[in-house]
């Protein structure tokens, strides 16, 4: 599994962000099985365009009135699109015209060296807008690609410009693939920075910075007990940012990109406040990218305890997390490194899980036995037949069931054969993606 490539769409508010969002995000964004306990902020979704899959994010939201804080907020939405993105989108609006802030954050975009789609929406007709559209080459990036989001018209050709910039991704070496790419993730002040200085700071590991995939990112390769590591965007956790870290939609956005070029999120909570919901929406965006997950439950030694509290703190996260039980929990404290060789211990066995993979002879004894235990379920007279099941990746552990009828394959009875393939096989650490295909009977 390759790490999808981020793209960020910027421009000043009512330009057509959000219909370009809709038009490209296409059906993903309302993801059919929701995962529960998230609620869905319309600011991250898949998109995918010719032999290409990426992340697409909208820096939008406030929307101020006056100039002045329009300015300003479009440039914290430039700095998280040039902090996170792979390429940029920037989006500007042929009936307004050149503004100021157009030009202004141009000239950010610009100095970042970051790859730049400069979009010019509205145009729905080239020949009536032609001479509108050639004005914003005077913002010095290149080639405006005229578009009409709202009726699909030009999008190809923006796209394929898009993508020509994904191919120069430095590619994985072999050595790379095999090592752990770990994100940790988490609210503002759970104590991410204090766990990576901790690691670094043991003397049984040898550090050292590379550049990460984005402009700021350095991710760090740590070496613990003779396995390496490669730790995501540690720059952006050690060093406050420039934008306020408590503006909860920056940080969402850079979660978003953290875990997309993770293969395994340590989802840190603090445990004096306890699992929030901000804690299941980050935990979600790990589960729906189908990365590997570990809960650390931080700040352990801060908390007065008696023999209930771990039990009692355990029940609390598997009712909030539901959907996430697979997820091992390590209590830890990033401050004194209690556990902290146990957190490594149980990254060792999520990255085993995370490659598992099943000959299809065992795969189809368990799902024998299992339909044997429980029958499939059937509607209107019509039962749902399950002819065999084969694993078809990994990276999460994929498993292709070839069925009769997709209407008949309920949710509940995904769910019960994951429960027997999980007890058969464990996968703790991992989710589990189970596609149904059909196939017609002879």
């Amino acid at each position: 599994m390759s790490n999808k490539p981020i793209v960020a769409v910027v421009g000043r508010p009512n330009v057509g962000k959000s219909t370009l969002f809709n038009r490209l995000a296409g059906e993903n964004i309302s993801i059919v099985k929701d995962t529960p306990g998230v609620t869905r902020d319309r600011i991250y979704a898949d998109a995918s365009w010719l032999k290409y899959d990426f992340t697409l994010i909208d820096t939008g939201g406030i929307e101020p009135d006056t100039s002045d804080l329009i300015l300003s907020h479009m440039r914290s939405q430039a700095e998280i699109a040039i902090e996170t993105a792979d390429v940029i989108i920037f989006m500007v609006d042929v009936q307004t015209g050149l503004t100021d802030a157009d030009q202004k954050v141009a000239e950010m975009l610009r100095r970042s060296k970051k790859p730049i789609v400069l979009c010019v929406n509205k145009v729905d007709s080239f020949k009536k807008f032609q001479y509108d559209v050639y004005e914003f080459y005077n913002l010095g990036l290149g080639e405006p690609f005229p578009i009409a989001a709202s009726n699909v018209q030009g999008l190809g050709d923006m796209l394929d410009e898009v993508v020509s910039f994904f191919e120069h991704d430095g590619e994985a070496s072999e050595d790379d693939y095999d090592i752990p790419k770990i994100a940790i993730v988490g609210k503002p002040n759970v104590g991410k920075s204090s766990l990576i200085n901790k690691i670094l700071g043991e003397e049984r590991l040898i550090v050292s910075s590379i550049a990460g995939t984005t402009r700021d990112a350095i991710d760090t390769m740590v070496k613990y007990d003779d396995k390496e590591y490669r730790l995501i965007d540690t720059a952006g956790l050690r060093r406050k940012s420039r934008i306020k870290e408590d503006l909860e939609r920056y940080s969402i956005v850079r979660t978003v990109a953290s875990v997309e070029k993770a293969d395994l999120v340590i989802m840190m909570i603090d445990a004096t406040e306890g699992i929030t919901e901000q804690d299941a929406k980050i935990a979600g965006i790990a589960h729906d990218r189908g990365k590997g997950v570990i809960i650390a439950v931080n700040k352990w030694d801060a908390l007065e305890k008696d023999d209930k509290t771990m039990y009692r703190f355990l029940d609390e996260i598997q009712k909030t997390l539901a959907y996430m039980t697979y997820a091992p929990i390590v209590f830890i404290s990033a401050i004194t490194g209690q556990r902290i060789n146990k957190l490594f211990e149980t990254i060792d066995m999520v990255v085993q899980n995370q490659a598992l993979r099943i000959p299809t002879g065992v795969m189809n004894e368990i799902l024998y036995d299992a339909m044997a235990m429980n029958q499939p379920p059937s509607d209107k007279g019509k039962r749902l037949k399950i002819y065999y099941m084969t694993q078809v990746s990994i990276k999460p552990p994929t498993f292709i069931l070839f069925i009769n009828d997709k209407e008949l394959m309920h949710f509940s009875y995904t769910r019960y054969i994951e429960n027997q393939i999980r007890e058969a096989f464990g996968f703790k650490g991992t989710p589990i993606k189970l596609i149904g295909r059909e196939r017609k009977d002879k």
